[in-house]
């Protein structure tokens, strides 16, 4: 899965998010990343590099993992899938929107 379906399946997820009042970095390293401004509401994917309130990085195949529901964001937190930079309050926002 590319960044670009990973893309259109976030912004799907985000239409029935309550307003998140942060924002979201996902790095996927040499593969590219996706910004989510959760300040907005609803919340937007920006395309620019920007810092973020929290920033996950993870493989390509965690995050389709993550959105898909195959694989429980937690889970991929403890197992080292997935690190978190910044606050894990706004990770765990970040678990509810995937998990709905």
């Amino acid at each position: 899965m590319s960044v670009e379906n990973l893309k259109n399946k976030i912004k799907e997820k985000l239409k029935f998010a309550p307003a998140l009042g942060v924002s979201f970095k996902f790095d996927f390293g040499d593969d590219g990343f996706i910004v989510v401004d959760g300040k907005q509401n609803p919340a937007v994917i920006i395309e620019d590099n920007i810092e973020a309130d929290t920033t996950f990085i993870c493989s390509l195949d965690t995050m389709r993992s993550l959105v898909d529901g195959t694989q429980d964001p937690t889970m991929a937190f403890m197992m080292g899938k997935l690190k978190v930079k910044g606050s894990m309050g706004n990770a765990l926002k970040l678990a509810a929107l995937l998990e709905d």
